[in-house]
Formats: C-alpha cells, sequence, structure tokens
C-alpha cells in the first residue's frame, strides 16, 4: 500500500494557525467541509481549490457533519450554536445548547441531527420546530449512528459509551475498564451492508482499539495502541479503517484492527480524518492548520503456477483459487502479507516478522487442503520471493539468495543489473531451476551449483513484434502456440500464421490447452477459447496432422468434421479415420477403409477416378458438401459449382473462383452466374473482373442499380455509354423522377426522347399551374433543341427554330409565374412597380396567339390594379375597358366593376415617372406599345431585367463583316483610354462641327437612328478599340449561333447576366435572388457550378 499525496494546504487566520477539528465529505464526494477556526471552509477535493469560506460562529468551529442525500450540512461551535447550511453555502437555521458543541451527526435515513455538548445533546429534524434535549453526566466526545439510523452511540469523556434510540433513551451503556482515565475520543459503527451485526468501533485515550456489537458485547480482545487515538474512519465498504492521534501520522488498519501501515507523515497531531466516499483518497487535519489529501494505492501480491493462482485479499488474507475447478479457499494470516509465492504443492506467504510455508495435505491435482509446513521467523527485506521445493529465494536489487527452509543460507548470486522477473522453471526436487530477468535485458539460468547469462535479443527468437503487447504466455499443451493481450484484445498465434484476435480485458497470465487465464484488476478468471481459428489455419496449409493436435485442446463437432473432410480430400487417411472417431461417422469410416483397401491394390494414377467416385458416393448420399470438397479435389469443378451453387453456400464459391485461373471462362462464368442468382453482386462484380467480361460486368451493375458502380465503368469505357444511360433513364423516368432522366437521355445520345421526357414534363407543370418549372423546362428544351441543331445538319433550321420558340415561350412563363402568383394568392412579394412591368412586358408578347395556361384576363387585371396604384390611370381605363370585352371570373367581377367606375374620377394621364424611355434615340415611349417590346422611333428592341422587367440602359450592337468574335473580344480588351469618358454621357447642342472627343460608339448611334426600318449598330475595329470591356455584356451561344454583344450606355448602373442562360439582371437584384434560391432564378444553375 502506497499514500500518494493528492493536494496539501495550511489553513492560515490573521494572527494564529487554527486547528482543523473536523472534516466531513459531501456524499458524492466533490465537496471537503472543514472545521478551521472559527469558520467552516469548503474545498474543491478534486484539486483543493477553496470555494468559499462561511463565516456564521463567533468562536471556534469543533465539528461538521454532511446529510446522507446531499442537501444540507451542520456545523457546531464553542459558541454553544449549532448552524445548518444548505448545499448552495447557505446559512437557513440556527439554534443553540448551553455548553460548547463537540460533535454532530447526521441520521443516514431520516436526516434527523444530532447535536452534543458538555452537558446534553439534542435531537432535530426539519419536521420539528424545537430541538428535543436530553441531560448527561459526563462531557460527550464523539457520537454516531447505526446504519438503519435507529441508534445513536455517544462516546463520553468517563469511558462510557452509551447507545440510545431515536427518542434519546438509554438502551446500553458499555463501560471501557479504564474508566474516566481513559476516556472515549472516537467512535465509528462499520458500513459494510455485508457485517451480520452492526459492529461498533471504540478508540480511547488509554491508547486501545475495541469493537462492540450493537448489544454491548465486545468481539475480540482489545488492540493496544502506542499513541492516544484523535479520529476513527471507515472505508465506505467497511473493509479499512483510518486513525490518527498523537502519533502525528495516520495509520491505515484491517476492519479487524491489524495495522497495515502509514498513510501520512505530519509534523503535529491529527485531529481528524475521513475517507471520500466509495473512493480510496483520504483526508487529514491537523493541529497546526494542514489539510492533506493523500490516493492510496494498494498493490497487487500474488502468485501463480500453472492452474493455481493465489494473491492477497484484505491484506491480511490470502485466497488460493484452481483456475480449472473455481474452487478457492481462504487462509487468514490476521497480519499484513507483503509477498506471496506458489510452486507445485508449496505456498509461501512473507508477514512482516516472519514467512510461512504451507504444503497441500495430498499429491491430489485438484486438492486444495494446505498446512503449515515450516515457520522461518525473521525479518527479511525483499523485492521478490520466489518458493521451491525444499527453498526459497529472495531478491533484493542485484543479490539473490537461497535459504533453506530453516533459515540457513546456502547459495547467494550477485547479478551484474537490477533484477526484475524470476520464476522456477522446474527441475529435481533441491535442484530445481531458475529464470531471472534482468533490467538490462539479459536472461541468467541458474540452479544451485552455476548460473550463466544470455542476452535476450542475441539468442531469443523473437516470434512476435507487436507494440501494444502487454503479457505473453505459451500454451503448455502446444509448443506452437502462444497468446498475448494488449490494448483491450486477445491475439492467438499458432506458429507462423497470422494472428487471430478477439476482445479481451485484462492480462493474460496463462494459456493450458484452450484455457487463457486471465487477471483483471484484482480477479484472476479462465477463459475458454475455442482453437477453431488456428485449426483452420494449418488446415489451408494443408497440415493435417498439426491440425488434429490443435483440435484436440479443444474445437466444436463441426470442426472436427471438417477437419476429418479435409484430411480425407488430402489423402490422409490416419488423421481423418481419427477425427470421423470423434464424431462416430461409421459410414466414412467403412469408406475410408474401402478407400485404403483400393489404394493399396490399385495404380496411383486411379487416385482423381477414385475421388470422383468417392464425391458421386457422397451426393448420392445427401453428403452435398462433402461431395463439393470431393469433386474440387478431383478437378471437377463444373460438378462442384453446380452443388455450392444450389445450396447457396456463398463462401465456398467464392473461395473456388478466387482460386480459379482466369483462363477457366467457363467455370468462373458459371460461378457468376450464381452470384447473381443469389444476390451477391459484389462477388459477381469481382469474378467478372478476374474475367475481364466487360460487358457482362456493365449489364450487372445495370441489373442490380448499382448506377455509381456503372457510371466509373463508362467513365473508362466510353462504348457502353448507351448499355447504361438508357435503362437508368428509363429506371428514373419509371420512379418519377423525368429531370434526371431527361439527363440521362441526353448523356445517352438519345436526343429524341430526352426532348420527349422534356415535353411531357412542360406539359404537366403547365396543366397543374406551375409556371415556373415550365419556364424552366421549356429553356431546357430550347437548350436540348440547339444541341441537336450543332450535331444534326439536316434538322439545323428545324432546331434553330423551336429554340427560338422555346427561348421566348420560357420568358413568357416565367414572367406570367408572378402573374398568376398575385391573382390566385393573398399575398404577394412583388413591389407594385415589378408587377406594373410584368404586366407589360406579357401583353407586348401576346399579341398573336396566347400560350396554354396563360390568361390574358390575370395579365389586365394585375396591369389595372397596378397602373392605378401607381398613378398609370389612363392606361388603367384602357385595361379595365379591354377587360369588358372579355370573360372575366366571377371571383373577379365585382372588383373589376368597381375599379373601372372609380378610374373614370382620375384624371385621364399616366404618370411621367413612369414612361419609358429609348437608350438609343432618348424617345419616350408609351406605356402600351402596338409594336411590342421596341422603340415606337428607331425600333430598337428594349432589353428587360429578367427579375424587376425595367428597361435596362444597354444597346444590342452587331460586328462589321470581316470581324471574327475572337478578335472582338481582344479588340474590346484592348481598351484604348478616352480624354473624359463621362462627357459622351452629357447632353450636347450639335451645331454642325464634329466633336474629336465624342465616344465613337454614341456617335454612331445618333449618326445612324431615324427611319421607318430598324437599322442595328454595326461597329468597326476603331469603335470596338475605343469600348471599355467594362461596358461590354456578351452572350456567348453555343454554336450553331452568333454571339450577341451589348454596349451599356450608362456605366454606373451595375448589370450581372448569367453565364449559362444569358438573362440580365440588376446585380443588386440578381445577388438578392441566388441567395434566396442558391442558383439563377431563371435557368436554375448552382452558384458554385463552374461557369
Amino acid at each position: 500500500m502506497r499514500a500518494v499525496p493528492t493536494w496539501i494546504d495550511k489553513v492560515h487566520d490573521l494572527h494564529f494557525l487554527p486547528s482543523i477539528y473536523d472534516l466531513a465529505f459531501k456524499p458524492d464526494g466533490s465537496q471537503l467541509i472543514v472545521a478551521a477556526g472559527n469558520r467552516v471552509l469548503v474545498y474543491d477535493t478534486s484539486d483543493g481549490t477553496l470555494i468559499q469560506p462561511l463565516k456564521g460562529h463567533k468562536d471556534t468551529v469543533y465539528c461538521v457533519a454532511y446529510a446522507k442525500d446531499g442537501k444540507r450540512f451542520a456545523s457546531g461551535s464553542a459558541d454553544k450554536s449549532i448552524i445548518i447550511w444548505t448545499s448552495k453555502l447557505e446559512g437557513i437555521l440556527k439554534y443553540t445548547h448551553n455548553d460548547s458543541i463537540q460533535c454532530v451527526a447526521y441520521n443516514p435515513v431520516s436526516h434527523q441531527l444530532a447535536s452534543c455538548s458538555s452537558g446534553d445533546f439534542g435531537l432535530w429534524s426539519p419536521e420539528q420546530k424545537s430541538v428535543s434535549k436530553h441531560k448527561v453526566n459526563s462531557k460527550i466526545t464523539c457520537c454516531g449512528w447505526t446504519n438503519d439510523g435507529q441508534y445513536l452511540a455517544l462516546g463520553m469523556m468517563n469511558g462510557v459509551v452509551s447507545i440510545r434510540n431515536k427518542n434519546g433513551e438509554e438502551k446500553v451503556k458499555i463501560e471501557r475498564p479504564g474508566g474516566s482515565s481513559s476516556p472515549i475520543w472516537s467512535i465509528a459503527w462499520n458500513p459494510s451492508k455485508d457485517e451480520h451485526n452492526d459492529i461498533l468501533a471504540v478508540a480511547d485515550w488509554g491508547q486501545k482499539l475495541s469493537f462492540y456489537q450493537l448489544s454491548g458485547k465486545q468481539i475480540g480482545k482489545d488492540r493496544t495502541l502506542t499513541y492516544d487515538p484523535c479520529c476513527v474512519s471507515y472505508f465506505s465498504k467497511g473493509e479499512y479503517i483510518v486513525m490518527g492521534g498523537s502519533d502525528k501520522q495516520a495509520s491505515l488498519y484491517t476492519k479487524d484492527g491489524v495495522r497495515l501501515g502509514t498513510i501520512g507523515e505530519q509534523s503535529s497531531w491529527v485531529w481528524t480524518c475521513r475517507v471520500k466516499p466509495d473512493s480510496n483518497y483520504v483526508v487529514l487535519g491537523c493541529q497546526d492548520g494542514t489539510i492533506a489529501f493523500f490516493q492510496l494505492i494498494f498493490s497487487t501480491v500474488h502468485g501463480l503456477y500453472k492452474d493455481r493462482y493465489a494473491y492477497r485479499d484484505s491484506m491480511t488474507d490470502v485466497i488460493v483459487q484452481h483456475l480449472i475447478t473455481e474452487q478457492k479457499v481462504r487462509i487468514k494470516c490476521r497480519e499484513l502479507v507483503k509477498k506471496i509465492a506458489i510452486y507445485r504443492n508449496r505456498l509461501a506467504i512473507q508477514l512482516p516478522e516472519k514467512i510461512l510455508i504451507y504444503e497441500l495435505y495430498s499429491d491430489d491435482s485438484s486438492d486444495m487442503h494446505y498446512r503449515i509446513k515450516e515457520k522461518i521467523c525473521r525479518k527479511f527485506e525483499c523485492n521478490l520471493l520466489v518458493v521451491c521445493s525444499q527453498h526459497i529465494i529472495l531478491c533484493q536489487e542485484k543479490r539473490l539468495q537461497c535459504l533453506s527452509f530453516t533459515s540457513i543460507k546456502e547459495k547467494e548470486w550477485l547479478m551484474e543489473s537490477l533484477i526484475r522477473y524470476i520464476k522456477v522453471i522446474g527441475g529435481p526436487p533441491g535442484r530445481e531451476g531458475l529464470l531471472v530477468g534482468l533490467k538490462n535485458g539479459a536472461v541468467s539460468m541458474t540452479d544451485r551449483q552455476t548460473y550463466s547469462t544470455h542476452k535476450l535479443l542475441a539468442n531469443l527468437l523473437v516470434f512476435i513484434q507487436e507494440p501494444n503487447a502487454n503479457s505473453v504466455a505459451w500454451n503448455t499443451q502446444c509448443e506452437d502456440m502462444l497468446c498475448f493481450s494488449g490494448s483491450g484484445y486477445l491475439n492467438i498465434k499458432a506458429s507462423n500464421f497470422p494472428v487471430h484476435q478477439q476482445k479481451l480485458q485484462g492480462f493474460v497470465v496463462g494459456y493450458n490447452g484452450s484455457k487463457i487465464f486471465c487477471l483483471h484488476v484484482y480477479s484472476m478468471s479462465a477463459v475458454e477459447v475455442p482453437q477453431s481459428a488456428p485449426m483452420y489455419q494449418y488446415l489451408e496449409r494443408r497440415m493435417f496432422k498439426e491440425a488434429y493436435q490443435i483440435a484436440c485442446l479443444g474445437v466444436t463437432d463441426s470442426d472436427w468434421r471438417d477437419l476429418a473432410t479435409e484430411a480425407l480430400e488430402g489423402l490422409d487417411f490416419d488423421t481423418s479415420k481419427k477425427a470421423f472417431i470423434r464424431v462416430r461417422d461409421l459410414r466414412y469410416l467403412e469408406l475410408i477403409n474401402s478407400i485404403e483397401e483400393f489404394v493399396g491394390a490399385a495404380d496411383p494414377k486411379n487416385t482423381r477416378m477414385l475421388m470422383s467416385k468417392q464425391a458421386d458416393w457422397a451426393k448420392n448420399s445427401k453428403e452435398p458438401r462433402a461431395a463439393a470438397q470431393m469433386y474440387l479435389t478431383a478437378g471437377e469443378h463444373l460438378k462442384a459449382i453446380d452443388i455450392i451453387g444450389e445450396h447457396g453456400w456463398v463462401d465456398m464459391l467464392i473461395d473456388i473462383a478466387r482460386k480459379l485461373d482466369k483462363a477457366e471462362r467457363e467455370p468462373l462464368a458459371k460461378c457468376a452466374a450464381y452470384f447473381q442468382k443469389l444476390k451477391h453482386h459484389g462477388y459477381a462484380s469481382e469474378t467478372y473482373s478476374k474475367m475481364g467480361d466487360l460487358q457482362a460486368l456493365v449489364h450487372l451493375h445495370v441489373e442490380a442499380r448499382h448506377w455509381d458502380e456503372a457510371f466509373a465503368l463508362v467513365e473508362k469505357h466510353a462504348q457502353f455509354k448507351d448499355d447504361v444511360y438508357v435503362p437508368y433513364a428509363q429506371w428514373l423516368a419509371e420512379n418519377d423522377r423525368f429531370e434526371e432522366a431527361q439527363k440521362a437521355f441526353h448523356k445517352a445520345g438519345r436526343q429524341s426522347e430526352a426532348v420527349k421526357v422534356l415535353e411531357q414534363l412542360t406539359h404537366n407543370a403547365v396543366v397543374e399551374s406551375r409556371f415556373n418549372d415550365a419556364a424552366y423546362y421549356y429553356w431546357m428544351l430550347s437548350m436540348q433543341c440547339l444541341d441537336i441543331a450543332r450535331e444534326n445538319e439536316e434538322r439545323k433550321e428545324e432546331m434553330l427554330k423551336k429554340f427560338k420558340r422555346f427561348q421566348h415561350l420560357a420568358e413568357l412563363y416565367h414572367v406570367y409565374h408572378s402573374i398568376q402568383r398575385y391573382t390566385d394568392e393573398p399575398f404577394s412579394s412583388h413591389m407594385p412597380e415589378t408587377l406594373f412591368n410584368i404586366s407589360r412586358y406579357l401583353l407586348h408578347n401576346l399579341t398573336k396567339d396566347v400560350p396554354l395556361g396563360i390568361s390574358k384576363v390575370n395579365t389586365l387585371y394585375a396591369l389595372a390594379k397596378q397602373s392605378r396604384t401607381l398613378g398609370a390611370f389612363k392606361l388603367a381605363r384602357h385595361a379595365y375597358e379591354k377587360l369588358q370585352e372579355l370573360h372575366v371570373p366571377s371571383r373577379f367581377q365585382e372588383s373589376m366593376d368597381l375599379g373601372s367606375l372609380t378610374v373614370r374620377s382620375k384624371p385621364y394621364h399616366d404618370n411621367e415617372d413612369l414612361i419609358p424611355m429609348c437608350y438609343r434615340c432618348s424617345t419616350n415611349n408609351p406605356l402600351l406599345n402596338s409594336q411590342g417590346s421596341v422603340c415606337i422611333n428607331c425600333k430598337q428592341p428594349f432589353i428587360y431585367s429578367a427579375s424587376s422587367y425595367e428597361v435596362l440602359p444597354l444597346v444590342q450592337f452587331y460586328l462589321d463583316k470581316g470581324i471574327g468574335d475572337e478578335e472582338a473580344v481582344s479588340l474590346i480588351d484592348l481598351e484604348v483610354p478616352c480624354i473624359d469618358r463621362k462627357a459622351s454621357q452629357s447632353l450636347k447642342l450639335d451645331d454642325g462641327t464634329e466633336d474629336t472627343e465624342e465616344d465613337p460608339f454614341m456617335a454612331k448611334l445618333s449618326f445612324e437612328q431615324g427611319g421607318s426600318d430598324f437599322v442595328p449598330v454595326v461597329v468597326s475595329r476603331s469603335v470596338l478599340r475605343s469600348m471599355s470591356r467594362r461596358d461590354v455584356l456578351i452572350k456567348r451561344w453555343p454554336k450553331p449561333l452568333q454571339w450577341e454583344y451589348y454596349r451599356s450606355l450608362l456605366p454606373d448602373v451595375s448589370i450581372t447576366m448569367c453565364p449559362s442562360c444569358f438573362q440580365m439582371f440588376h446585380s443588386e437584384d440578381y445577388e438578392l435572388l441566388v441567395l434566396q434560391h442558391n442558383c439563377c432564378p431563371y435557368c436554375r444553375r448552382p452558384i458554385d457550378e463552374p461557369n
């Protein structure tokens, strides 16, 4: 036992060092309550941090106690008062006695508080308003409740222990022999639940420790101490006692009062000591204000010889356990057991002042009765103890001493390094050999006459290189097997085969047959380990005799049958016969006899034919597994595969497939077919890959719907694209995943199917009024048509017409989605200006045929309402008049009639702020234009923002003949600086003189505008060179379309163009929409997708 200091604190007051008179742990062990001077201190037990000092007493605090439920604690002081504190460290109650308070104790069951003073004791409980007090004829020094809370023991100055019931009535009176000359200074009840009686430990200043039953009867004799005891405290389970006093140290005792060792030496009296609940931590409080917190570490004292394991229990007992029969015998020594050694029928136990040698009564291997053979009554200091038949071996650092059982030193060795390990390796009685392990890595072999040293690394074969191994043991019944443990795993190794691993807690200390002896914490157990794994390792190498030896250690019947069958196939008839005898299979034994006769008389060439006939016999005898194995041995793989496949033995089938050569295509193909049939597609894939049959592998993945594997294959072998993407698209379509199906058809090059799927999706979206989806599908259709036009020259014109039509429909449905939501839903997220612009844009483009699903009524209704809201009363009146000509739904009728009447009270003109202006010729245009979305003066088409549908300050221009797209971009990128770019935006009165500083592009606009026909802006190289890249937007359409160029006339207006659908937006609107949808609002291109 070692005591390790965890933390130490010294309490200081202003003028003196206060004594620590009492300590109490919170029941969960997290806090320590300390009586120090006139304060109560609260510590954190984990690190000794002072949580809070509690002030409430006016004089020295003598005692503290914590309630069992952890909700409150009490302190008693020389100021004659008791204070009740909560676990939150708040004082809630105070009551007094007539004298100073000496001790307090909480009832463990009812939480009744006993408080004792010099002349009386009181019983307080939360349910009572007053404290019931009882007079006594002597000063009370200590008190304690029984575990059931029924009785209270009081220790008094006159040497009497008074045991009272809960009402304070005296039931038992124990008078110590010394009387008042031996005052009772500390008492404690044993908290163990295993004891049949309540046991009271009593320590008095007659320097005695005694034990009593509740009845007052003394247990055993008084234990004499060498000091005045001040405190007695039990461990939580009652197995040990801690005492301290005038000897300035705390000592550990057994529950019977046998001293075991010192816990912590101090420089002053130890007034109080306590054990932390459910732990091995002890705290001491001293006269000089020291609080010392120790951890007790109990070392394991034990010994092992084959199947006998001896270990120390309760520090003073030795238990010998038979690991096979699980029998145990306890030897009570009644003193501290320091060392244990066991060898054959001998057991040596070292006590503080002597060594006891025990022997077994008989030579019976299961006998567990020991008797004392010799006593060596001498005190020995040694690190290691070993017992032999007639000697004991003592080790002290580098020195080894051999003593006879009569204490005569017969031999001594001095080693070159510190001795770490000793093992008796057997030999004749009195001449046993020792194996000694040294710190420097050397191993010494010794007997009574000689010893020799060998370097471990030089002369021992290293079988295992395992970094986590912490213990190893050889199998005593099979020298080719060993086991080792580490990191929570048991590893079994046979010969040079790979390690077999399984979970195991603890250390391996022995390996006997199929039993492994494992030490976990303090308990030793025998773990039964089946030897199947190493047996099968030998079988794989066809080492049948070694496999049989392993099987004899302990395997299952099915393992024996497998061994017999494998040995029979390997023509090891002797091993096979022994194994079949184990499972009592007479038919196979008869077969082996007939085979041995046949083989003895026949030519060796007939062996394969023999095995084939044997397999036929096994098949007819309804032994399919054995038949399959025999067919394999005979080389008839197809027959074996048929049997295995029909019975669904997948493990056997994959073993065959892996062992077959890739040139044996027929058996491999049959294996793969069975794997497919048995739904083991992974094995089928492995087999087809081995064969190199990519076509079959593709069909396998498609049939199993393992699309990721199929796509990975197509990436490497593009010739299988149709075989994968067409069934994938059909599968997607069957599962209502039409968008993905369309993309899959497109990837497969099935453009017509892709278009059909998209057309169906578009039609469904329109019918279901999902106009946003309809717009998206029409845009996808247009791009599909563009792909077809690029790839198919014959259908180019047709597809380009479809492209333009689908692009137009996509824009219409995209716009109408907002109108439909405005008219059908109670709330709209659009601003009135946006709805106003959308309605106008839609009416400008509905001059001819109205597409399916788009309502002119809804559009005009939205336009009329927003026009009136924004002050465009003339346009509102026009819209209401148009509505009168159409069939209006009843839900709009009343609102429409009211609106058409009230609008007539408004002035017949439109708000000038709403009038759109042409950025090319600066002409104001009407709000509704019969010519469509073009300028009434220069016929320049308007470019709209795809979110607010405001006219953007953009003008489309065309390249002069001979200028290619790449050249145009390179010329624009040159960006020749102008003297004053902002001057081109100012209004000028042209007096006929040419301004050389004017923007060439602006000059081009003013020169060519006007006329009845639209005249496009065509720019030369010099004009392109003068442009700024920031002012030019380019729609880079894929072939066969031409690129489109746009010039911004207001560079300060930030415009963003989607790189996928080429729709234009005000930058702020685009950023907001992308944040909301995480994609382009028009073509749904994800923001993180590359351009």
